[in-house]
């Protein structure tokens, strides 16, 4: 049997076909080419359409069938992932009622703080796992505030992947895993936070039943499956946020397993079993794509904003056309450390492990007389990679010190240089796999439809491609302390 993986991302969708029975990806298919826009009307702020998702969604799989490399009719069930945190707002005809507020919006940090503080800290800490933060509560918030005519005509609050289900299916469902990456979820009652409906004022009729991460989300709507050519009635089975489905590609399901990403935003994901929040929710605890409240595993999820979207700006600043990869051979070039050059990364948005501060992107150290856009291309690179050390920091001072971390082959891991330099930064190895976004929603789609007898068969043929190891640990370790002073500078930290 086949199975279709939709990843809606930030930049793109992307749809991936797997054969169930080996697990092989036999055609996948990516919709626009070009990356797409974000919304910014003032600064800090980032929407998206979710007509336009539901759109590219049609497209790439359009486009997929178009590839004859597999029988649309044969595919048996439907997995989705999706941009975590962003607020998707329908009304009874289940019609969108604004713009989706997405993840890397910085509008609403003031609504999340103060709830913080009247909550009481302690509190959302133990129960929410979180501070209200900048999550989809906080912008609910910012909402029913600033645009109540808006929030008046709401019937149901979702996530961006509840969205697309309900496009397909015309049936409304969320999940623990959903709930919980908004903060609406108390870890310590499992239902719905009281603390957070009453302190903002939401009602709970605006959520929708929650379904089991597998499970059936509803079946495929006739007209719609006409339209794509596929079969009426098959499941959507499976829906979950781009990093806990990430973890879920990488097999990443265990107590102490580990999982990187490395996108338009980085993210380090660890599997707890236990219920763990950080002093500062610099990083997050969410319901992880196999939590059960007999069952609690917590995705630890350290999250940068400024991470592949820097590289991108750096590429269209200064790249005159120039491809990544003659980018990549280009910056490998400079020595190690590009000749003093120092970029922080961070102008994305408020970003979470600095506590919600926005330092904007800034670009250290340029000689004009001796420097190229080469070394701006490596030096972003090691910005990425010194970001992340700063958050593996973090994670080691909540006690998650991993001995190796899984990535899938993509995104900046395309690059040796940034891999080797992420690994020399972290000081943690690397294991490589070929995997996406795409094909894990669609191995999810197959556990929730029960195609596989668990995940031990889904996973079966997966092994890595490459180990990277460190091979530079001293040398970035000073340049690393250089960087770091001068993050702590810009923060006011000294």
């Amino acid at each position: 049997m086949l199975l279709l993986g939709i990843d809606v991302g930030t930049s793109s969708i992307k749809a991936s076909v797997i054969d169930s029975a080996g697990g092989a990806c036999i055609a996948s298919a990516q919709f626009p080419d070009t990356e797409t826009g974000i919304i910014s009307l003032q600064h800090g702020w980032a929407e998206q359409s979710p007509e336009m998702w539901w759109e590219h969604v049609q497209q790439a799989i359009l486009k997929l069938n178009a590839s004859r490399k597999c029988d649309p009719k044969d595919i048996s069930a439907i997995g989705i992932s999706y941009q975590m945190h962003g607020l998707v707002l329908v009304d009874q005809r289940k019609e969108v009622l604004r713009d989706a507020i997405i993840w890397c919006d910085s509008r609403a940090v003031p609504y999340g703080e103060a709830a913080f503080h009247a909550i009481g800290e302690e509190k959302c800490l133990v129960t929410l796992l979180n501070s209200p933060g900048n999550f989809t509560a906080a912008k609910l918030a910012w909402v029913k505030e600033n645009e109540p005519h808006i929030y008046e005509q709401i019937d149901k609050v979702l996530l961006p992947g509840d969205y697309i289900a309900m496009k397909f299916t015309g049936a409304v469902t969320t999940t623990i895993s959903a709930l919980s990456e908004g903060i609406f979820w108390d870890f310590t009652k499992d239902e719905l936070s009281a603390d957070v409906l009453n302190y903002f004022g939401f009602e709970c009729g605006h959520f929708p039943a929650v379904h089991p991460v597998f499970s059936e989300h509803g079946l495929l709507r006739t007209d719609v499956a006409e339209n794509l050519g596929l079969k009426p009635g098959i499941p959507v089975s499976y829906k979950a946020g781009d990093q806990p489905n990430n973890a879920l590609s990488l097999n990443v399901l265990k107590a102490g397993e580990v999982a990187a990403t490395a996108g338009t935003s980085g993210v380090i994901y660890a599997v707890t079993d236990q219920l763990a929040h950080d002093r500062a929710s610099r990083v997050n605890g969410f319901a992880h794509v196999n939590y059960t409240p007999q069952d609690k595993h917590i995705g630890i999820l350290l999250c940068i904003n400024g991470v592949g979207i820097l590289n991108r700006w750096i590429k269209n600043t200064t790249g005159s056309g120039t491809s990544y990869a003659r980018m990549n051979e280009d910056a490998m070039k400079v020595p190690a450390g590009s000749d003093g050059v120092r970029i922080l990364p961070f102008g994305n948005g408020a970003e979470r492990m600095l506590e919600n501060r926005d330092t904007g992107a800034q670009i250290h150290g340029v000689d004009l007389n001796t420097h190229t856009a080469a070394h701006l291309w490596r030096a972003a690179q090691e910005a990425i990679a010194f970001s992340f050390r700063y958050g593996m920091d973090i994670l080691r001072e909540n006690k998650i010190s991993p001995a190796v971390i899984r990535a899938g082959r993509a995104n900046m891991f395309l690059s040796p240089l940034f891999a080797q330099t992420f690994v020399n930064a972290t000081q943690v190895p690397v294991e490589l796999y070929n995997c996406d976004g795409s094909v894990g929603a669609a191995i999810g789609a197959g556990l929730g439809a029960g195609l596989y007898r668990g995940t031990e068969e889904a996973f079966s043929g997966a092994s890595p491609l490459q180990l990277v190891e460190p091979d530079n640990r001293s040398f970035y370790d000073e340049r690393y302390q250089e960087w770091k002073e001068l993050l702590n500078n810009s923060l006011g930290n000294q």
